[in-house]
């Protein structure tokens, strides 16, 4: 097997270990997230740069990997963990390998920063515990976190594991820069056409929906019944489906209406069409 050199972990002061499910990273990317990476020899340095970015001079000393694909690349500095697919499991043996690495790592104090790429709300009380171990425990994180109001409404979940981080990473981010919307790296988001985009988006939730066998659509209906946000297993698989549509990734307010747009579908609810709204530039 060829090992790839892509760096030298640095030496001396304060320490950071990186956990990353190779299935949230694959989200990220498919969010638009400017210079997230885009292969496993980018990763690195993207952390790196991340951890630098948030102000925080710790040295990434190891990534752990997790994924399912046993044809993954060896690289220097990172160390694959090999998992279940999530259709098999629903992402349990990532959970336990992630969780146990997490926790062994804290125990020893092995480091003094621990970097978490993954929205598993789970992890929630073994991140509690890595923090109670003296440990800074940060959380790779997309746009969305810059606007955690939002996010408690459309999907607490996430909200509720982000809240935990004593930081939020977004990849690629610099602290000049404030709140964007996520586009491709040097190309400028279109104007906001909640029409358009309505008709767009209508075609992949219409064949999302269509797919889903009767007893997954009666437990999702009584979901959202109870629920002002939807599951980010859906939320994943039709940002990622909308993102082929479209080209792109869906910016803050398309992402917002395609939201609502599941609940429509899902609960048989009329279109919530508000016609003073203007097109919004991004």
């Amino acid at each position: 097997m060829k090992r790839h050199h892509t760096h030298t972990p640095a030496q001396g002061g304060e320490t950071c270990i990186a956990l990353i499910d190779a299935r949230f990273l694959a989200w990220l990317q498919g969010q638009g997230e400017q210079n997230a990476p885009q292969n496993r020899a980018q990763l690195f340095a993207a952390v790196a740069n991340a951890l630098a970015h948030a102000g925080m001079e710790a040295q990434l000393r190891r990534i752990y990997w997790y994924t399912d694909n046993l044809e993954e690349p060896v690289f220097d500095g990172q160390i694959n963990r090999m998992v279940q697919p999530h259709a098999v499991d629903g992402g349990v043996s990532m959970l336990r390998a992630l969780g146990s690495d997490l926790q062994r790592l804290a125990e020893r104090q092995a480091c003094d920063h621990l970097v978490i790429g993954s929205d598993d709300e789970r992890l929630l009380g073994l991140i509690d515990e890595a923090q109670l171990h003296g440990l800074g425990v940060h959380l790779l994180a997309d746009e969305a976190a810059r606007h955690m109001g939002q996010l408690q409404r459309d999907d607490p979940g996430w909200a509720r594991l982000l809240a935990q981080a004593d930081q939020r990473l977004v990849l690629g981010a610099r602290a000049a820069q404030g709140p964007r919307h996520a586009g491709a790296p040097g190309h400028a988001m279109p104007a906001f056409d909640a029409q358009a985009t309505r008709e767009s988006l209508g075609t992949v939730i219409t064949a999302w929906w269509s797919e889903e066998p009767e007893d997954l659509r009666e437990d999702l209906r009584e979901e959202l019944q109870n629920s002002r946000g939807i599951p980010q297993e859906v939320d994943r698989q039709l940002l990622l489906a909308a993102r082929r549509v479209l080209d792109r990734a869906l910016s803050f307010h398309e992402k917002k209406l395609m939201r609502e747009m599941v609940r429509e579908t899902v609960l048989g609810l009329q279109p919530q069409v508000d016609p003073s709204t203007p097109a919004l530039a991004e």
